[in-house]
């Protein structure tokens, strides 16, 4: 796995099981970055969607990617608070093109109170079955949702209090 450079610009790349490209995010800036964690932060990026429709993300933004956790974390920064949005998907693995990941399809929404919802059980559903994903998979992904909650309630990782701040002060200083 090559290693981006912190204060390089990368694009993020999502697929789904079969390989599909799901979505491209087309700048994230590398905050930090080693064998095995990557934090990235942007800000008004563009999104394309496996369809070719675009749209501008909204907000400030730090994202949290681990090679040994099936899921990501981002960090949505707005004037009411810390909005996160996680999707459980596969490690991430980084190559001269991107950084990739697939997208399972399942997804928890946290709120700036740390009250979160799991979202996208159905399409989930349909895609296991359709897309033949495997029962480890489905295992693996299941146990990663358990992990993830553990996380908000406990306030790990990117859910720790001034994490998205320490980062976003960071990302800030590579715009100035």
């Amino acid at each position: 796995m090559q290693i981006p450079v912190e204060g390089e610009n990368i694009q993020i790349h999502s697929y789904k099981h079969d390989g599909h490209l799901h979505r491209v995010w087309e700048e994230t800036k590398v905050l930090k970055a080693n064998s095995h964690l990557l934090i990235g932060g942007n800000d008004h990026t563009l999104v394309t969607e496996s369809d070719g429709r675009t749209w501008i993300t909204r907000e400030p933004a730090i994202t949290y990617f681990h090679t040994d956790l099936w899921f990501n974390i981002i960090g949505m920064i707005r004037d009411d608070g810390i909005y996160y949005y996680c999707n459980l998907g596969s490690p991430f693995v980084v190559d001269v093109e991107a950084l990739k990941y697939i997208d399972y399809d399942l997804d928890i929404k946290v709120f700036p109170d740390m009250t979160y919802s799991l979202l996208d059980e159905d399409e989930y559903e349909y895609n296991r079955l359709h897309m033949g994903y495997p029962e480890e998979i489905d295992h693996i992904l299941k146990r990663n949702v358990q992990k993830l909650i553990s996380w908000i309630r406990q306030r790990k990782g990117p859910f720790a209090a001034d994490f998205i701040d320490i980062w976003y002060d960071r990302y800030l200083s590579y715009r100035s």
